[in-house]
């Protein structure tokens, strides 16, 4: 847990550069209290944005306009002079973020160091318990458990529509109950790079963020307000994905970063799904990977030309169709740790998951209706059958069956309908 600030100092960012970024909060919020400030740069309002607020006092930048009797200074309503405004205008030139304090880049490595994923190993019971809902052969979890306790990189490759995206969900759940502190955003040299993301980060259940975006403890915890407490991360990324979203993405406009996606995925997981089909060749993504894989250290780049090492401590998963000799050379795949090929379910395998989908959906199972649909729209055709069948055409035979009136089920009248409407023949 991060320890407690009591003092400016213990924020490890300079006293002008949080009296701008007060300044910058009224310029867009108008009169607040003491208290309100302290709030929405998440910092103690005691020893702290106290003493920063009688100093913009001092210097005329901001003024009292009423106070509460009895509250203390924390109730007093302040509001931005019109030297104020000059100053915030001049701070928001350089920067328009406006949100919780940052936290210097040392100690978010420090952070990292600590709260390493690498310290969590997963059992066989484990995985067993984890992939309950999924119909899987041993040979996949036994592959799959030195692949995670590795804490490297896996590769699954196979037709789609066999549960590989499924497989990589499973493993971020089997992490969802650790929770580790990050910080809502990072300081370097004067620059800002946001971190938390509330569309990818998963708020732990102790804590909760308030609409303004800082931190709410629960009675009796005390720690730094500028860490969010979240699950470890799971952020999955697919054809969007491009060389420059993997450095540092500056804003032109608000004048500060955005975290790439795998320092947001630092301690939890990277799911790089429909490898091959990014807008990034297989090859350059995995060159610009290649220092990261093996070392577990990152450097990214601020448009001041420093360069910043920060640790990669990422899981990541790489989920392919497409055949690993047409994406990569023998040379890149032998850089990839673990490689575990999902192939098509048995019979065997698909009647259990025909099964289980089928009660899931309310569908009538029974085995001869099952036998039928493979021997007709299988066996007879040579299909291959794969593990998102059974959901597809259960939800074709619903569909059909509401049509028509009739109880969901396994019969010949619902089947040929909802197969014929379902497959496609190539």
């Amino acid at each position: 847990m991060p320890p407690p600030i009591s003092r400016i100092e213990d924020t490890g960012i300079p006293a002008l550069w949080l009296q701008d970024l007060i300044l910058k909060i009224m310029y867009f919020q108008g009169y607040m209290s003491g208290f309100k400030i302290a709030e929405e740069i998440a910092l103690p309002f005691t020893g702290v944005v106290d003493i920063l607020m009688e100093t913009l006092k001092r210097d005329k930048l901001v003024e009292v306009r009423s106070s509460q009797v009895g509250l203390g200074e924390g109730a007093y309503l302040f509001a931005i002079t019109g030297t104020g405004i000059n100053r915030a205008r001049e701070a928001l030139d350089r920067c328009q973020y406006a949100g919780p304090a940052p936290v210097q880049l040392q100690y978010y490595v420090e952070a990292c160091r600590k709260q390493t994923r690498r310290r969590i190993q997963v059992t066989s019971a484990m995985l067993q318990e984890g992939f309950s809902s999924l119909v899987l052969s041993e040979r996949i979890i036994s592959q799959l458990g030195p692949a995670i306790n590795s804490n490297t990189s896996i590769f699954l490759y196979g037709p789609p529509g066999n549960g590989k995206t499924s497989i990589a969900k499973l493993i971020g759940e089997m992490l969802f109950n650790q929770s580790i502190y990050i910080p809502f955003s990072i300081y370097v040299d004067g620059q800002v790079i946001k971190l938390y993301d509330a569309v990818n980060h998963r708020l732990a259940s102790r804590e909760e963020v308030t609409p303004a975006g800082t931190g709410t403890l629960r009675a009796g915890m005390r720690r730094d307000p500028r860490w969010v407490y979240i699950q470890r991360p799971f952020i999955m990324t697919g054809g969007e994905l491009t060389l420059d979203g993997l450095d540092l993405v500056f804003d032109d406009t608000l004048k500060f970063y955005e975290a790439p996606f795998q320092v947001k995925a630092n301690g939890g997981i990277l799911l790089i799904d429909d490898f091959g089909r990014q807008q990034v060749k297989p090859r350059d993504l995995l060159n610009r990977w290649i220092v990261p894989l093996e070392n577990r250290i990152d450097y990214l780049n601020l448009h001041t030309g420093r360069k910043l090492e920060v640790p990669f401590d990422v899981l990541v998963i790489f989920s392919t169709n497409l055949p690993p000799r047409e994406l990569v050379d023998e040379a890149f795949l032998r850089r990839l740790r673990h490689k575990i090929e999902v192939r098509n379910p048995s019979y065997d395998e698909y009647r259990e998951i025909f099964k289980r989908v089928a009660a899931t959906k309310n569908v009538k199972y029974t085995d001869p209706g099952l036998a039928y649909l493979l021997q007709e729209w299988y066996i007879k055709r040579k299909r291959l059958p794969r593990a998102s069948h059974p959901r597809d055409l259960c939800d074709q035979i619903i569909d059909y069956a509401r049509f028509t009136n009739q109880e969901p089920s396994l019969t010949k009248e619902l089947i040929d309908p909802a197969a014929e409407s379902y497959f496609v023949e190539v």
